[in-house]
């Protein structure tokens, strides 16, 4: 099968080929495993974060990806739960324990040995990968392949996210950063929470356009002063200084969301300026977001084809995954970036 695999944590400013195109054998299923044969699997930001160490992979090579589309191949023989020629979705949480304290409480997203699509197991950016069956999703019909991809990771780590900020109709959301997850949560709030206006900061006049252009009631560069205070705020920028301007924006008893696995750099500049009672006092939070636990994802995708939501996306060849990802580390976004591994 075809594959682009990462050999070696290196810089994408320096290396705009981190992936190598090469030939593998198809992998077999175990007993509680199904094999897949993608269809297209979406590109995110943690793959960025992957390919340069902020999050190496246990083991190299690696193939990444993990938002994955496909059809059933082949199954083990312990699995019931699908039937060859089933669509499914694989996203980024691979496996949990099912017996720590977190995964009993519903927390699987905070296991101790979580393992990751992708980082942990090889994953979507290939012509066929595995999974555990109790960790794949059939996906609603209403969706194109294309389409589904980007909810199994941007969309359902959008919902948590939002969860998160204990948001309610009316409330002010921010949305510090818009790439493919806040562009969903965008779309999200417009259909829950009427009355909520949204105010999406982004670097690039492009992004804020494309925010208006979604119905966001207003649109800044990161440094920008909001006409309103924010009740809630989510952030999903690689860096830290964007969070900074974001709790000088915040409303007294506001909550702000950080959705990232990791940031690019420690901002010393911008941390400097954090003043506490312009920034943190009067009772502001800020709360991270870790992975995403199966309910998470199945809650996602069900909310998503209730709507229906679907995500503005553009796609790509799998030779063309470096592209894909240095036009991502360079903020060339509109939506989400899709590979197209088979027709």
């Amino acid at each position: 099968m075809k594959a682009m695999v990462l050999p070696r944590v290196t810089d994408l400013t320096q290396n705009k080929s981190p992936l190598e195109l090469v030939d593998l054998p198809i992998p077999e299923p175990k007993d509680r495993e199904i094999l897949v044969r993608v269809a297209v699997c979406g590109v995110c930001h943690t793959e960025l974060d992957e390919i340069e160490g902020r999050t190496p992979p246990e083991r190299f090579p690696i193939i990444l990806g993990h938002q994955v589309i496909g059809r059933v191949e082949k199954m083990g023989r312990e699995v019931t739960r699908f039937r060859v020629g089933d669509r499914v979705g694989i996203g980024w949480i691979n496996w949990a324990c099912g017996r720590c304290s977190f995964c009993r409480q519903g927390n699987e997203n905070l296991c101790r040995e979580f393992k990751a699509t992708g980082r942990d197991t090889d994953g979507g950016y290939a012509e066929y990968t595995t999974v555990t069956a109790d960790f794949a999703y059939p996906i609603p019909e209403v969706f194109g392949d294309g389409e589904a991809a980007p909810l199994l990771c941007a969309g359902a780590i959008g919902h948590r996210s939002l969860r998160l900020t204990n948001i309610t109709d009316g409330d002010n959301l921010g949305l510090i950063g818009f790439g493919a997850s806040a562009h969903l949560v965008l779309k999200m709030v417009r259909h829950r929470y009427p009355r909520s206006k949204v105010f999406v900061f982004s670097r690039t006049q492009a992004e804020r356009d494309f925010a208006l252009e979604l119905g966001a009631f207003w649109a800044g560069d990161f440094a920008a002063e909001t006409p309103e205070k924010l009740q809630r705020a989510i952030d999903t920028t690689p860096v830290w200084g964007p969070i900074v301007e974001g709790l000088r924006n915040l409303e007294r008893g506001g909550r702000l969301v950080i959705n990232a696995i990791r940031k690019e750099e420690l901002d010393k500049e911008a941390l400097l300026k954090i003043d506490y009672a312009r920034h943190l006092w009067l009772e502001k939070e800020i709360k991270s977001v870790a992975n995403v636990s199966r309910q998470d994802v199945a809650e996602f995708l069900e909310l998503a084809a209730q709507i229906p939501l679907k995500p503005e996306f553009q796609e790509y060849g799998l030779a063309e995954a470096n592209q894909a990802l240095v036009e991502l580390k360079e903020r060339k976004i509109r939506g989400a970036k899709v590979l197209r591994i088979a027709g």
